[in-house]
Order: C-alpha cells, then structure tokens, then sequence
C-alpha cells in the first residue's frame, strides 16, 4: 500500500490536472501526503487536515460570552452560524487545512527586558512584519500548488480574519492541545507560533486530533498573570488581560489595572515565558518576524517620543497598527508611570500633553503623579 500511495503521488504530479470528482481514495492519500510535504516547503513547520466537529467549542464560547469575558471585542459574538459551522464561511467546502508557523524571533532577551522599567516590552509576535499577511501569502500559495494538480478545486486562506474557531480545528488537525491559558501547545515548540487555515472543497482523509493535556498539574501560566485574568484554569477573562487593555480596549484602562502592566506597550507574553513546554520552542527563519526599527530593545521615552507620522512610518506593515496611535501614546504613558524615568521622563510627558487627546491626558496625568510620588511597579514575572 505504502508503494502504490508513492506511485500515485508521482501521478498526480506528473498529470497537471485531475478532476476532483474522479479521484479514488488512494489518490486523495497521496495528496494529503503531498499537501504535508508542500505545507513544509513553503515554511510551515506542521500541518493537519480535518473535518471539525465545533459544537462542544460553540457552547463553550457562548458561555464564556454570556460572563461578559469578551469585553468590547463584540466580533466574537458576531457570525454565529459560520463559528458553529464552519463551512457555510465556504459553501462547498469540506474539509479545513490547519497550519502552524513558529515565530519567535531572534531577539533580545525577554525576561531581561522585563527586568528593566524604562525599556519598552513588546509582544514577539509582533515585533516584524504583520503575521496576517505573511501566513495568507503562503497558505495561498499552499491552495495554487493543489490547484496544480486538481482541476476545479475551490479554497480560501483564513489567517485570524474571519469567525473561524482556529484553536479548536487546530486541536482537532492534531496541531496541539489547549493549555490551561487557552494557546495552543506543542510537544515539540511549545506555543509560540501563529495558526492559520485553509478551506478546500476535498474529501481529504483526516489526521487524528491531539485528545490528551499534556499540562498535568501545572499552573504557572496562571499563577505569573500580573492581572490575575484567569477565573480559572482553560478559562481567560479578556477585560483583565494585558493584550487585550493594551490593543483591543479603545478608551481608557482602569486605574487598579495600570501598575500591573508594568512595562509592557503592546501586548504580553508572561503565560507563554513561564510555560515549561516552551523550553522545546525554536527560533523562526522566517525574516518577516525579525524585529524592525530596534522594537525589541527600545526606551519608553523613545517610542513616546515618535510623532504620529514617525508612528505610521515604523510600524507600516506591522500588526501594532492596530492600536492606533492614541492607544500607543496612551500604553506607552502607563508604562512610563510604572518608570524609574524620573524628572526626565516627566518633562517628556508635559512636553507630549498639549499635542493629546483627552483620554491620553488623563494616563499622562496619571503616570506624572506616580513618577512625582517615587512610585515604582514590579510586575510577577519580574521578581523571578
């Protein structure tokens, strides 16, 4: 059998086109295998293919909905319909191609960034280019290699854009397992990676699901959050979480929740530094996700320092665009309060105040009073 699925890898590559209707089951084997080899040529460093049952996930989701954990993130509960079913996002779809791309890049050292007050931390995610357009890119380009060799395939490339239920499916296509912070993990790269998916409208054979936890008994994840956002464990309370105060929160952040952000301006990374399984996380190659304009290193009164065109100039093609350059000044003056920046850094925040919005006025205000009062902030992961 081995032997005749490599012959019919070999067919298929030989012919240009084949009608999908006509394939026979040994045929759709060898392509899933080809689909795992090209997913790997074209920088993914794993792929699964699955038909998802969500229904379990949707119930979960709409009782994490109705707890008000989503805060204004009202898109997740838009679309219900296509999260619960999937293919009606692709009519004719049948089948999903989940993908994960690792992403953590050479950079400086995040714990020791987090070690000093006056440095700006960054997620490293999102210290490159913006991951939504470098995953498309190639999981498109996954679709036009099948498209090759499969006449009248239809597909489409999700990367985070869409309601689609991505940590279940990828669960369900064997990519890992959900941890107790709700990420995705992976025996052998932890969770720094970037999941993305591609509809097709083939019968492909599936692979197996990931069904067992591999965290044991472990809470650190939980236990280093600096804004406790977990009520409990598989479940995250989005309105404490750094990344979503930091990015997804338009207005301002609630006064109590200010010190506990420490130095961190665009998202946060603590569940995923203090998680054992991410010791067997490997550096990227891919140079999108190399950090830009010195991000991994920079000064707080440096970034604050950026007028809104240097803004839109360094971060072009970045995912921090999504905060908006208000919700930057506004990050970058909580974290400047949480300082030892001093009189310098005070003359910095008067000097930036009359050039700002309301809503930023009152986090300048707020981190001049703390700087003034010889206030300092040591977030958990910093003590260790």
């Amino acid at each position: 059998m081995i032997t005749f699925i490599i012959v019919e890898a070999v067919a298929l590559q030989a012919s240009p086109y084949v009608n999908r209707n006509d394939l026979s089951p040994d045929q759709l084997q060898a392509l899933a295998q080809q689909i795992h080899l090209w997913a790997s040529e074209l920088g993914f460093q794993q792929c699964g293919i699955v038909d998802p049952n969500l229904e379990q996930a949707y119930e979960d989701l709409q009782s994490w909905l109705k707890k008000d954990y989503h805060g204004e993130m009202s898109y997740l509960a838009a679309h219900e319909g296509k999260r619960k079913y999937p293919y009606e996002l692709v009519p004719g779809s049948c089948r999903i191609i989940s993908v994960r791309m690792d992403y953590t890049p050479p950079a400086f050292s995040a714990l020791q960034l987090l070690k000093q007050p006056d440095k700006a931390y960054i997620a490293r995610y999102t210290l490159g280019r913006d991951y939504h357009k470098t995953l498309r890119k190639r999981l498109t380009e996954l679709g036009k290699k099948i498209h090759e060799h499969v006449e009248d395939l239809g597909y489409r490339a999700f990367v985070d854009s869409a309601p689609v239920m991505e940590r279940p499916i990828a669960q369900q296509a064997g990519i890992g397992w959900t941890g107790k912070h709700t990420l995705i993990l992976n025996r052998q790269a932890g969770s720094w990676f970037f999941l993305g998916e591609l509809f097709i409208n083939l019968p492909l054979p599936t692979d197996p699901p990931v069904e067992r936890s591999h965290c044991g008994k472990c809470t650190a994840c939980l236990d280093i959050c600096p804004t406790n956002a977990f009520p409990k464990p598989y479940v995250l309370d989005a309105t404490r979480c750094i990344s979503y105060l930091t990015i997804e929160k338009k207005g301002s952040i609630p006064e109590e929740l200010r010190p506990l952000i420490g130095n961190r301006i665009f998202g946060c990374d603590d569940c995923q530094l203090i998680c054992p399984w991410n010791r067997f996380a490997k550096l990227t190659k891919e140079a999108d996700f190399y950090p830009r304009h010195e991000l991994d290193s920079a000064s707080l009164l440096t970034l604050f320092k950026w007028d809104e065109a240097t803004f839109l100039k360094n971060t072009e093609g970045s995912a921090i665009r999504r905060t908006g350059y208000e919700g930057w000044l506004r990050n970058l003056a909580v974290a400047i309060g949480n300082s030892s920046g001093g009189q310098a850094a005070i003359e910095e925040l008067e000097a930036k105040r009359p050039l700002c919005s309301d809503m930023v006025i009152e986090h300048i205000d707020w981190a001049i009073e703390r700087l003034r009062s010889g206030i300092a902030s040591i977030s958990p992961i910093q003590l260790r």
